[in-house]
């Protein structure tokens, strides 16, 4: 197979990360017989400082020639600690995904038997926890009308039917793939948009009658992840929800440095870990490049090359399992590992399995 990919490395570890998920690529690649090109683009804090637009024209027109992006992360302290600020890095990042169609926002949730003790939870509540949100993300309040003044201000949280009816198809698909259960989560008993999502759902579960399916209000999902993760299969729910909920589903794991995620819908997809650019620890060669290198799995997989991604997968199981791991997730003891070492290792792994 042939693939183009943008390559988006942004900021902070976002180089570094992005290094490393490409040459595990690359190794793949050549080890399957496949042919991929890369091209680079700016995007983040880099793009405003270099032409003054978190997601340039150029980048965009880069994306929708690609067959998929590899995205690491945007995000820059000076302009987090400016409120004034006009133009931000996350704005490119919004950018992106409503100038490409994303509206489904793909966030697997897995434990590793061997990292379970760097959970905050308990062993025997969050492990085999294995579940997968799926995050609406071009509509409600992130891209509903705003306004802004110094002494009232608004965000509308808007859906529209076939908005809704498009993200819960993607849901239902997943379910089917894996234990056929899916969970809707809303605040139908306030919210008039949660409402919408409801109707719309119960309208839609007669056309999938092998998934069952279930409603949850959010404040309820949020306390179900923590005392029983492993009741969730597939879980559903707007874009505001989903973004906190699925920051509250990495910390299960015990560390954001492991999960990837998928970014899909009308145009390229993009694949990309969850965590941010840690501007900290940019240049020092620390950073867990891990979720990364499974969003290539995860990329691998989008377009049915199984083999591939279950390839990067158990080269990423036996990197863990022989300690070779960055700082944050390594035994006491243990010999230490960088961002560049871990990667290496996957890859000869992977040249040699």
């Amino acid at each position: 197979m042939k693939l183009k990919i943008a390559v988006l490395a942004g900021d902070g570890i976002g180089p570094e990360i992005m290094e490393q998920g490409v040459v595990v690529m690359s190794a793949v690649a050549q080890k399957f017989g496949h042919e991929v090109s890369y091209k680079e683009a700016l995007c983040g804090a880099h793009a405003i400082d270099e032409v003054g637009d978190p997601f340039p024209e150029e980048t965009f027109q880069t994306c929708m020639e690609a067959d998929a992006v590899l995205f690491a992360s945007v995000g820059d302290p000076k302009f987090d600690n400016d409120p004034t600020a006009k133009v931000r890095p996350e704005q490119g990042l919004l950018a992106m995904r409503k100038k490409l169609g994303l509206y489904a926002n793909v966030r697997p949730v897995e434990t590793f038997d061997c990292l379970i003790h760097k959970s905050p939870l308990k062993n025997e509540i969050v492990s085999g926890a294995n579940f997968v949100c799926i995050r609406e993300l071009t509509g409600g309040m992130y891209f509903g009308e705003k306004k802004e003044g110094t002494e009232e201000a608004y965000d509308t949280n808007y859906y529209s039917r076939p908005e809704v009816e498009r993200i819960l198809r993607v849901a239902y698909q997943y379910a089917r793939q894996r234990r056929k259960h899916l969970t809707v989560v809303d605040k139908a008993n306030v919210l008039a948009s949660s409402r919408l999502w409801r109707k719309v759902a119960q309208n839609m579960m007669g056309e999938y009658p092998d998934v069952t399916t279930d409603f949850m209000y959010v404040d309820n999902a949020s306390m179900r992840m923590i005392q029983d993760p492993r009741f969730f299969d597939v879980m559903v729910t707007e874009n505001t929800f989903g973004d906190i909920l699925t920051d509250e589903g990495s910390c299960i794991t015990g560390s954001m440095g492991l999960l990837p995620s998928a970014s899909t819908g009308e145009h390229t997809p993009v694949f990309e870990p969850i965590h941010g650019s840690w501007p900290q620890g940019k240049g020092l060669n620390i950073a867990n490049p891990l979720a990364q290198i499974l969003s290539v799995a995860m990329l691998y997989e989008y377009f049915d090359l199984k083999e591939e991604g279950a390839l990067i997968r158990k080269a990423v199981n036996a990197s863990l399992d022989a300690n070779v791991r960055t700082p944050e997730i390594q035994v006491e003891g243990a010999p230490k590992y960088g961002t560049r070492e871990v990667g290496r290792w996957i890859v000869d792994y992977i040249k040699n399995n």
